[in-house]
Formats: structure tokens, sequence, C-alpha cells
């Protein structure tokens, strides 16, 4: 098949790129590489049924062309990362929406299945754990710039179920759960990779809040296979499904166990959020999907832990510091 991947030189969708490119099918990928990395997908370059097209998901007259020449689109460009969102809030917005409103209308015309991937964010301040697909949501004021990124997912949700009701548009929404793994970079707030590179580097960890809060991390590999399925499923059009591990560590128990298994010297510091991202940030204490409904329409399972994801994360980052030291 001829697959079209938004954002495919960023994290998620680099390593969908690997898994489709590797079941043989032909991937084109866009990406304008403003949070994704050609890094990512350099080692497909130049291989058979492999393009890439730098250049945004806004070039409309461009996205015709390539949705109309596929057979299925992932839609994975999006602003991505907390700090990102407090830093460029109107950018973060305008991408997201934008991006999603051109890639359905085209699906939507040619009749593409796509998939759009949300976010557990979209949950908000909601403290029904387990998260379920369709438990209600609370959100904080418009004035709390940090809800900005759920609230456009959360639009990009209600557009994509509307081309589902109105023309039958075959859409799926995965709402993604701290998806983590080797190339995901802690540039914008990523926890995971900036707790093991900085034991790494027994440097101190920095931890937001009193660290009680809690999260769920799920491997990219296992997240990729997920996506696939889901796109391949058609009991999943029009649905919203959970994507993730329900396996849940508190942020300070997450820097614990980063030093104990890197073998760091490093020391947590607690810092306010407000020194973190601005005054007003507001934060959820858990955030812990309900996998059941993923379990009954792919058989979705993770088996990935935790402990994987780490040490993951840390080859990868000890192998950047062998890098860097034979080229200082």
């Amino acid at each position: 098949m001829k697959i079209l991947i938004t954002g495919g030189a960023g994290f998620v969708g680099s390593h969908l790129a690997d898994k489709l490119h590797g079941e043989g099918h032909e991937i084109t990928i866009i990406d304008d590489l403003s949070t994704g990395r050609y890094s990512n997908v350099e080692h497909l370059e130049g291989k058979e049924r492999f393009r890439l097209i730098i250049d945004t998901v806004l070039n409309a007259k461009l996205m015709e062309e390539l949705v109309r020449e596929s057979d299925r689109v992932f839609h994975m460009a999006s602003a991505v990362g907390v700090r990102l969102i407090m830093e460029h809030p109107v950018k973060t917005i305008e991408t997201i929406f934008r991006g999603t409103d051109i890639v359905l209308g085209f699906c939507a015309r040619y009749r593409k299945r796509v998939l759009i991937p949300s976010t557990s964010e979209v949950y908000g301040k909601s403290t029904q754990v387990p998260f379920c697909e369709d438990n209600d949501i609370i959100k904080g004021s418009t004035s709390k710039h940090r809800w900005a990124y759920a609230c456009a997912k959360e639009l990009d949700e209600f557009l994509a179920l509307a081309h589902w009701k109105e023309s039958r548009l075959p859409v799926a929404v995965v709402r993604l759960f701290n998806t983590v793994g080797p190339r995901q970079t802690g540039q914008y707030g990523m926890v995971v990779p900036n707790f093991v590179k900085s034991a790494i580097r027994n440097e101190p960890l920095i931890v937001h809040g009193d660290g009680t809060q809690s999260r769920c991390f799920g491997h990219v590999s296992d997240v990729v296979e997920a996506l696939s399925k889901i796109l391949e499923t058609p009991a999943c059009f029009g649905q919203v499904t959970n994507i993730g591990n329900a396996e849940e560590i508190t942020i300070k128990g997450l820097a614990e166990k980063a030093i104990e298994m890197t073998g760091s010297r490093s020391e947590i510091r607690y810092i306010p959020y407000e020194e973190a991202y601005g005054e007003g940030f507001e934060d959820m204490q858990r955030r812990v999907p309900s996998l059941e409904k993923a379990k009954r329409l792919i058989g979705y399972q993770p088996t990935r832990t935790l402990e994987q994801i780490i040490n993951d994360v840390a080859e990868q980052f000890r192998e950047e510091l062998k890098t860097e030291t034979a080229n200082a």
C-alpha cells in the first residue's frame, strides 16, 4: 500500500515509518522538521519505497496531491510537549487545528482511511481514574495556556468524528498516553528522556512540584503496532481509543528508578511549577488509561515495561555521549 505519514520525521512518526516500510509498504513522509529531526529517518532515505518531503501540512495544494495518491494516511504532525505549548500558544493552536482540518478535508474528498492521534491531555483535570474514552472531561480556565493543547486536540477529535457522522469517512482517533522510547528528546519537557539523560551525565534530575503526581508510560514499539492495527480495523472507525500502558508510577519514583537503573550519582531537585513554566501553571495529579476498549477492538496488550523503556532510552543517550566525546 501507499502510506502517507505527516510528521513522519518526528519521534512516533519515524518509528511508524520504520515498521510500515519494513512490512513492504511504500512510505511518503511530509515533515517541516520544526520538531521532527532528519536523523530520525536518515537511514530510510535512498531506499526503495521511501520518499521524504520537507514541507508543511499547511501547504494545501501539496497535501491534496499527497492524500489523493495514498491508500492510508497517518496524521502524526502536531505540536508536542508542554513547554512548546506554554512558549508558543498561537503557533500550537493554529498548527494543530488548521493542519488537521486540511488533512481530514482531503481524506473526505478522496475517501481515504485516516488516523488522527490525540492525547491523554484531553481528560484535563478529571479525577475519574482510570480514564475511559467516554468519561466526562474537565478543563481549566482559558487564561491558563497549559490547556490550549488539550482543547486544540479535543477540537481535532470533534472534527474527525463529525466527518465520520456526516459522510462515514473511515477515520479513527487515538488518545496517546506518554509515549516514550529511543529518538525522543527532552527538548519540549518530556520527562523520561530528560531524567535518563541527566542521570547518565550524573546531573541533577529536576522534578516539578512535589513529585507525587503520577503518570503511565508506553513504549513506542507497542504504540506503533497499535496504530497500524487500528487503521486496518473497521470497528475502530468513528471511535476514540486510548493507547498506552497502565503501569503507574509517581514522578519522584520515576526519577529514583532512572538513577538506580543507570547507576547514576545524580541527586533529585524539586522546583515549583511556576519556576518551570511560569505563573498559574496547572497540572493533573494522575493520568492512567483504561485499555479495555483497545483490547476489545484490536487485542491490544502492551508487552514492554517501564524498565525496558528506561534501558532503551539510556542506550540511545550513551551512544550519543560516546559520539560527543569522540568528536570533542
